[in-house]
C-alpha cells in the first residue's frame, strides 16, 4: 500500500498513503493516548459491503468518551469518510482502521487542549492467522488481561494493546500462533485481539462482561446467528480447566473473523480439528459477510 494510488483520509482530506506523516514526538506516538476501530469490508454480489459500520462508529466515539478525547467530527461523518476512502481506493475487501490521536509535539502527560487528529486507512487484507483454515495453537498467557482498575478493557485505546502485544509474543516464542488471557480473578477473558467461544455439548459458551473483556462486534455477530441458527448461547464466567473439556473452541474479532483453535496448552482439543459446531458458524457468518443472508442483510452497507 505505497504507491501513489493509495489514499488515506487525515482530518477531512485524502492525502497519498507515503505523505500521511506526523511528527515524531507527536503525544500519542509518545504515550499511547490514540484510539482506533478494526473495521472489514467485504466482496459482494452488489459491490464492496462495510460490516457493522454503525456499530463500528458507535464504539470508536464510545471509546472517545471514555479517555476523554474531545473528537471533533460527528458519528456519521466518520461513517461518510470510511465509506469514502473504501471507495477512493478502489477496494473490494479490505481492513479498515479509523485513528484518533493527539496530534501534538510536546513532552508530557497531560493531553488536554491538544490538537486531535483523526484518520481512515484502507488496506487489503487476508486472514489474519496463517494456518487458520486448519485451526491455530494457543497457550495461556502468564500476562493478565487488564482490568477497570487498571485502564478500560471496553475501550480501544492504543495503549491498552501493550498487555495484548506482550502476551501475544509470549505466545509465539513458546511455539503457538497465540494467547488467551486470564482476568485478574483467574477466570478465561480473552485472546489478545480476539473473544474465545466454547463448545459444550453443543451449546456455545463465552466469557461475560464481568471478566474484563472487549464487547467485540464479531463476538456480537456470533451470538445473534448462533441462536438464529438454534444454539444456546451462555455468557458466563469460564475456568481455565474448561478450555482443556471443552469439544471445540473458536477465536473471534474483525480480525481474525472466525479462527478456530485446535490445540491449547499443547494439548489437542476435542478432535483435534475444525468441530461441526465451529464449521457451521464459520460458513453462516462468511455467508452473512457476502450477503448471501437476507436475515442479516441490515448490517452490510454498501459502498456506492
Amino acid at each position: 500500500m505505497k504507491d501513489a494510488k493509495s489514499y488515506i483520509w487525515l482530518d477531512g482530506k485524502f492525502v497519498a498513503f507515503q505523505d500521511a506523516k506526523v511528527h515524531l514526538l507527536t503525544h500519542s506516538l509518545q504515550y499511547g493516548s490514540g484510539i482506533f476501530e478494526g473495521i472489514r469490508a467485504y466482496k459482494t454480489a452488489k459491490g464492496p459491503a462495510i460490516f457493522r459500520l454503525e456499530d463500528h462508529a458507535k464504539r470508536f466515539f464510545r471509546t472517545a468518551e471514555i479517555y476523554g478525547m474531545p473528537l471533533s467530527i460527528k458519528e456519521k461523518e466518520l461513517e461518510k469518510a470510511i465509506l469514502s476512502t473504501v471507495s477512493k481506493n478502489e477496494l473490494d475487501s479490505c481492513y479498515i482502521r479509523p485513528f484518533g490521536f493527539y496530534n501534538d509535539q510536546h513532552i508530557g502527560l497531560n493531553p488536554m487542549g491538544k490538537k486531535v487528529s483523526v484518520a481512515v486507512a484502507a488496506v487489503p487484507f487476508g486472514n489474519y492467522f496463517t494456518g487458520k483454515d486448519k485451526g491455530i495453537r494457543c497457550k495461556v498467557s502468564s500476562w493478565q488481561r487488564i482490568n477497570s482498575l487498571i485502564m478500560p478493557p471496553e475501550a480501544k485505546g492504543s495503549g491498552n494493546y501493550l498487555n495484548s502485544i506482550l502476551a501475544s509474543m509470549e505466545a509465539k516464542k513458546d511455539g503457538a500462533d497465540e494467547a488467551v488471557l486470564l482476568s485478574h480473578d483467574g477466570y478465561v477473558a480473552e485472546g489478545p485481539g480476539e473473544n474465545i467461544f466454547l463448545v459444550q455439548n453443543g451449546k456455545l459458551v463465552t466469557p461475560s462482561k464481568t471478566a474484563d473483556i472487549l464487547l467485540g462486534i464479531t463476538r456480537d455477530s456470533i451470538i445473534k446467528i448462533a441462536e438464529a441458527e438454534g444454539l444456546v448461547v451462555e455468557e458466563r464466567e469460564v475456568h481455565r480447566e474448561e478450555l482443556y473439556t471443552s469439544d471445540e473452541l473458536f477465536f473471534t474479532g474483525t480480525a481474525a473473523e472466525l479462527t478456530p483453535i485446535v490445540k491449547i496448552d499443547s494439548r489437542k482439543v476435542g478432535t483435534g480439528m475444525t468441530g461441526p459446531v465451529t464449521k457451521m458458524l464459520l460458513d453462516a457468518y462468511d455467508e452473512v459477510v457476502s450477503g448471501s443472508n437476507d436475515d442479516f442483510s441490515s448490517w452490510l452497507t454498501y459502498v456506492t
